[in-house]
């Protein structure tokens, strides 16, 4: 068994859990403040990509490697996420999940889940960053739904209760992003209450 592996695809699975429950708690709320300029449904429609690029990267392999961990896929992906056009997909992904969107996203992680259960994580994709492992991008894709159903979770007056594989899948790649980024110090002095972060201070 490859154990490096199945951690991957359980923290997967763990936030994916987490993000349909989540969903679920929505009620009638879906225009409702969500993040910045999106209301619940775009989050939760932004959520939702989390599952829909893995499976539509999965359809497209890569010859090369050329994107070697998920800290450098985030940092290679930051400029692209920054753009005017994620709030827009947002907006468009959630207005895709139609009169239903707990069942649509529902069936949704259920598929990409399934999908992702029979692969074995070697499997060369083509990301926006370039050629990657699953195993490297699939993390990613955990901190996305982690970091997004915390976000929906606080819209919903909700605690960010992150389940442990999934939340320690998501600090390590924080970790890793602000090793590289150089700003590992103020990280650790914000994260233990020695300073404010500051205004706008992120790793992304």
């Amino acid at each position: 068994m490859d154990v490096a592996w199945d951690h991957c695809r359980r923290a997967f699975a763990d936030a994916a859990g987490w993000f349909v429950h989540a969903v679920e708690r929505v009620g009638d709320r879906w225009e409702d403040p969500g993040l910045g300029e999106w209301d619940v449904r775009a989050l939760v429609g932004h959520t939702s990509r989390s599952f829909l690029t893995v499976e539509a990267y999965l359809d497209r392999p890569a010859a090369a490697v050329e994107v070697a961990s998920p800290a450098d896929y985030l940092r290679a992906a930051r400029v692209a996420a920054a753009g005017a056009a994620v709030a827009a997909r947002g907006r468009e992904a959630g207005a895709a999940l139609g009169a239903d969107p707990a069942a649509a996203v529902a069936e949704i992680a259920a598929r990409v889940l399934r999908l992702v259960d029979a692969q074995d994580g070697a499997e060369v994709l083509t990301t926006i960053a370039g050629g990657m492992r699953l195993r490297d991008y699939l993390p990613t894709r955990t901190f996305e739904l982690v970091v997004h159903t915390a976000d929906l979770a606080t819209a919903l007056g909700e605690p960010p209760d992150v389940p442990a594989t999934a939340a320690a899948q998501a600090l390590q790649v924080v970790t890793d992003v602000a090793l590289a980024d150089g700003v590992a110090g103020p990280l650790l002095l914000a994260v233990t209450g020695r300073s404010a972060a500051g205004a706008g201070f992120s790793v992304l």
